[in-house]
């Protein structure tokens, strides 16, 4: 694979640039990962008789992967960047291939294993050569671009699966094959069609820890727990609790992606705009309300409607990958990238499994228990400065190591 400047990459009349790759990358993990997500709760109840306990585990099993993402730094002294990321989606497109193969609580595990595997590494390295490859005035957009792109991927997904099992009524074993198979093509597309970008700054091959990300380290931790409450136990609700089918999740999908492809890009522009400070906290005070009603709703059609609402917070995680951008090292990028993901991760591996038994007990004090995660994090949001910059992380906590503004 030619390797070639990632500078004398942007000329607009040519097809194979690193944003026409970073959009490729954006359609080939959705196809995979989406159709893993819209048919695993329906598949584990049905085929595998699975109650909370066990998707819990399950749940925690996934995360593991993103646990392990700071081992990304030692992978990358084999591999670059880009053929890690390419190598990592099709790793997901396997796992997710072999799904329907494995309707046993054990062959369920290793397949979500492999898949997560895939999954978790592709997103750490694919953050991080997004970073390095946009400017800070460009990326807010960018990125919300690429949040477009996969929402309309997912939808022409959640389309086709919705097809495949309403009207053909295919077997979930080939919905798996079909989505697994599609994102392996792809990335082989990717491995061979295009040259290999070089950043412009090189990155450190070594684990970085740095007392001044303090503020991104604890809104990537609690983004972790918050988040597993929505993946996991959001989604097993709609299917336990208010009997939806696997059909009607999909529905639930392709609405919430609909949001994303007609707004996620104009969102970008709004964080650029209003700033990471705001925008988080936007976000923030929306998901304790959303929270607190999961936690009392008794109607299935309520339970939808806060489904799609909670869903539509998830754009404005840009803002921390950009507020991240903007005080981060240029070097730190990749390293950061996986020792974020990890942080991410550890409450991730442990929340659903521990949720899982307080679901048998109580749903309700599963969602509250998002409501206080989503507080601290609004606290902690509160804290980010209207202009970050290397010296400016913070508002409050120089002491805990951030250097003075020069």
């Amino acid at each position: 694979m030619a390797s070639i400047p990632i500078a004398d990459s942007k000329d607009p009349a040519a097809w194979r640039t690193p944003l026409t790759l970073l959009i490729l990358m954006s359609i080939a993990m959705p196809v995979a990962f989406n159709a893993w997500s819209a048919l695993i709760n329906n598949f584990v109840v049905e085929r595998a008789a699975f109650t909370g306990v066990e998707i819990g585990v399950l749940q925690s099993l996934r995360e593991v992967p993103g646990f392990m993402a700071f081992t990304t730094v030692f992978v990358l002294l084999i591999l670059k960047e880009q053929t890690f990321a390419v190598l990592s989606l099709a790793v997901l497109g396997l796992g997710t291939a072999l799904a329907g193969f494995f309707p046993t609580v054990y062959g369920l595990y290793f397949t979500t294993v492999l898949m997560s595997i895939g999954f978790h590494y592709f997103e750490a390295v694919k953050q991080s050569l997004a970073l390095q490859w946009l400017s800070h005035e460009e990326a807010p957009r960018v990125l919300g671009k690429l949040i477009s792109v996969g929402a309309v991927t997912s939808l022409a997904v959640y389309g086709v699966l919705w097809g495949l099992l309403e009207l053909v009524e295919l077997d979930y074993r080939w919905n798996f094959l079909i989505a697994g198979a599609v994102c392996v093509g792809l990335a082989a597309v990717m491995a061979l069609g295009f040259p290999h970008f070089r950043g412009q700054t090189e990155q450190r091959r070594s684990i970085v820890l740095r007392k001044r990300y303090w503020l991104y380290y604890g809104l990537t931790f609690l983004s972790g727990a918050r988040r597993q409450i929505f993946m996991v136990f959001a989604a097993f609700l709609m299917v336990e609790k208010f009997g939806y089918s696997a059909a009607q999740v999909t529905l639930l999908f392709l609405i919430n992606y609909a949001f994303n492809w007609l707004f996620a890009e104009r969102i970008g522009r709004l964080i650029a705009k209003i700033g990471e400070r705001a925008a988080l906290t936007i976000e923030y005070v929306g998901l304790i309300a959303v929270f607190t009603a999961y936690a009392f709703v008794e109607n299935a059609t309520v339970a939808a409607g806060l489904y799609i609402i909670d869903h539509m917070f998830f754009a404005l995680y840009i803002a921390m990958s950009t507020y991240f951008h903007k005080i981060a090292d240029p070097a730190d990028l990749a390293s950061s990238a996986g020792v974020s993901f990890t942080i991410n991760h550890i409450a991730a591996v442990v929340v659903p499994a521990a949720l899982g038994l307080v679901w048998v007990v109580s749903h309700s004090a599963v969602f509250l228990v998002g409501v206080g995660f989503a507080a601290a994090s609004l606290a902690l949001a509160r804290n980010v400065p209207d202009n970050p910059a290397p010296g400016n992380e913070v508002i409050l906590g120089r002491a805990f190591g951030a250097p003075k503004p020069a």
